[in-house]
């Protein structure tokens, strides 16, 4: 009895260390990888943390209702998340912890409506307030709105910076225009030239050299394609949309991928022909689009599939699907620093 009593001791502290190991195990399996692909699922109102490489859901995290873009920080330990609502008007902002993988807060936008554009710049979230015609500023630091600007247009939308972060891009779909700030001399004060564009215009993006700025609109099947420095369209493009969604410049310049949920597809443009390349069928109702930190792939969120479709860049074939919550929309990256 004497020699078995040690005996046992013995096995419950293997068991023991065993339970000790495992859990360390799971915990690091749990752990957010980078680059972390981000994934908004509006229908499930939660945000999915995904390994790009193994195609695993890390995590997913609730979010407030109807969440549609999202921006990370730029040391990819948090991200911010627009909760653009349902029939009822969202007002919040989910600040999701990527390390801890929760949400840390869900700040109260008061009487700004409709959160949607969302970027991370200089250590602040800019966000579009759509409902309110205006752009806000969120210091997550101090936990406070500290800036806005009112933009005067009709449902503001997305919201884009250039590299330099000199010039500011908003979409209003209501309006039929790009507005295009420009920082003056004091950095505070953004002087603003509106740009009639083609109807509906949501997604847009800057080519990589910062000449040009296309505009995907929605109701007309149109791209506008916007003279940077002269602040004017130059060209309109007939790409035959049924309704564009999103649209993304490859990083190397060349090509264009838009979105499009009305058709089901992924159009593909030569940036320098201005013609097409390819009309994929990625899935139903393709809305967001992200491009690889390392430029191989695109990656496309395919709402009505619960999925992520991979596209090859080189081969411009569909890959792989990696699934994800319902309803998969905005989406961006978390590069650990």
């Amino acid at each position: 009895m004497k020699r078995d009593f040690p005996l046992k001791n013995l096995t419950w502290a293997i068991f023991g260390l065993w339970l000790v190991l495992a859990g360390s195990a799971t915990t690091v399996w749990g752990q957010a990888p980078s680059p972390a692909l981000l994934v908004l699922n509006k229908e499930d109102a939660t945000l999915s943390i995904i390994d790009p490489g193994t195609g695993k859901t890390v995590a997913q995290i609730p979010t407030g209702e109807g969440p549609h873009e999202i921006a990370a920080s730029d040391d990819g330990k948090m991200a911010f998340v627009a909760n653009y609502g349902g029939r009822t008007p969202g007002n919040t902002i989910s600040v999701m912890d990527l390390v801890a993988q929760k949400e840390r807060r869900r700040v109260d936008l008061g009487a700004l409506r409709r959160a949607h554009g969302i970027v991370f710049a200089e250590g602040k979230v800019w966000f579009t307030a759509e409902q309110n015609r205006l752009i806000a500023r969120y210091d997550p630091a101090a936990n406070q709105i500290d800036w806005l600007l009112g933009i005067g247009q009709n449902g503001t939308h997305m919201l884009l910076f250039s590299k330099d972060r000199s010039l500011l891009f908003t979409s209003n779909i209501g309006s039929n225009s790009i507005t295009v700030l420009q920082r003056g001399s004091d950095p505070s004060v953004w002087n603003a030239t509106n740009v009639s564009v083609g109807k509906g215009p949501e997604g847009g993006d800057i080519s990589p050299d910062g000449r040009e700025y296309w505009a995907a609109n929605s109701n007309d099947g149109s791209v506008s394609i916007l003279d940077v420095a002269a602040k004017k369209v130059v060209q309109t493009l007939d790409v035959k949309t049924g309704h564009s969604n999103r649209l993304k410049f490859t990083h190397d310049g060349k090509l264009v991928l838009i979105s499009d949920p009305g058709n089901h597809g992924l159009l593909v443009v030569d940036a320098a022909s201005r013609k097409e390349v390819k009309r994929l069928n990625v899935g139903r109702q393709p809305e967001g689009v992200l491009i690889a930190p390392d430029g191989a792939h695109a990656y496309i969120a395919v709402a009505a599939e619960k999925s992520v479709a991979i596209l090859d860049l080189k081969t411009l074939e569909v890959s792989g699907h990696i699934p994800t919550g319902a309803g998969p929309d905005g989406m961006a990256w978390a590069v650990r620093q």
